[in-house]
This record gives structure tokens, C-alpha cells and sequence, in this order.
């Protein structure tokens, strides 16, 4: 469950962003403590951030050693609108496949179209779920 409060202006914009873009980032570190950013697609789970991945990437491995991450957004073209949220990372072991979230598949839609991907195959090849619980946000 998330501690973020998200009733203020800020939190609600944040979880205007949250439930609207399309990629979100996600940093861990390295295993000499050097953040790792990667663009990720992402579903809002009402406290949750969900991120599907291939096995056995970097930033599994990153998870796996540290389970502190972070998600930033893009910001405007001028440096504003900043969101970051910070939270612990859990790689789900139970596994339920990305076609169990009708909503990921609905948001995704398009971009599976212009990968030639049905959402099995997606589903096949991004077969590891990341659960992340935000409990930090900061921005302006």
C-alpha cells in the first residue's frame, strides 16, 4: 500500500500523470551503485506501479541486490512539471502474465500493434511482473 498522499495539488497531479502516460522511468543502480534509468511501460494499479520485463535484465538484477527504485516522467520542454516517485521494488514470483491486467493490454494496445505483438506474445516475453509501492513523492 502506497503512503503517498495524493490529495494535495501536487499529489493530484501526480496521479493525473500516473494514470495518463504512456512511459514512465525507472532507475535502480548498478552493482557499483550507479543509477540505471530505463523507459518502461507501466500500469497505475490503484497503489501500485506494475512493470512488466524480459527475465534476467540489469534492472531485475538491480531490483534483486537493492529493492529501492525510482520513477521519474519526462519533464516539459522547459524543465518543468516534475514528478519523482520513490518506492521498494518487489519481483513478483507468482507471475500472473501481462494478459491478466485488461487495462495494461487496453493502454498498450498500440504499441504492441506497431511492435507486431499480440498480447500473448507479450505477455511470453515480458513474463517477469514488477510490483513497485511508492512511498515518496517530490517534484514541482
Amino acid at each position: 500500500m502506497t503512503s503517498v498522499d495524493f490529495t494535495s495539488d501536487f499529489g493530484k497531479r501526480a496521479l493525473g500523470r500516473l494514470e495518463s502516460e504512456q512511459v514512465v522511468w525507472l532507475t535502480t543502480t548498478s552493482p557499483n551503485g550507479t543509477p540505471q534509468p530505463s523507459p518502461v511501460w507501466f500500469l497505475w494499479d490503484d497503489d501500485a506501479v506494475l512493470i512488466f520485463s524480459q527475465p534476467n535484465t540489469p534492472k531485475l538484477k538491480g531490483i534483486g541486490r537493492n529493492e529501492r527504485v525510482s520513477l521519474n516522467f519526462n519533464a516539459t520542454e522547459h524543465g518543468g512539471d516534475i514528478v519523482i516517485l520513490q518506492g521498494a521494488a518487489e519481483i513478483v514470483g507468482d507471475d500472473p502474465p501481462a494478459t491478466s491486467f485488461p487495462a495494461y493490454l487496453t493502454k498498450y494496445a498500440g504499441g504492441l500493434e506497431s511492435l507486431k505483438m499480440s498480447p500473448a506474445a507479450f505477455a511470453a516475453e515480458y513474463s517477469q511482473l514488477i510490483r513497485i509501492s511508492p512511498d515518496r513523492l517530490r517534484g514541482w
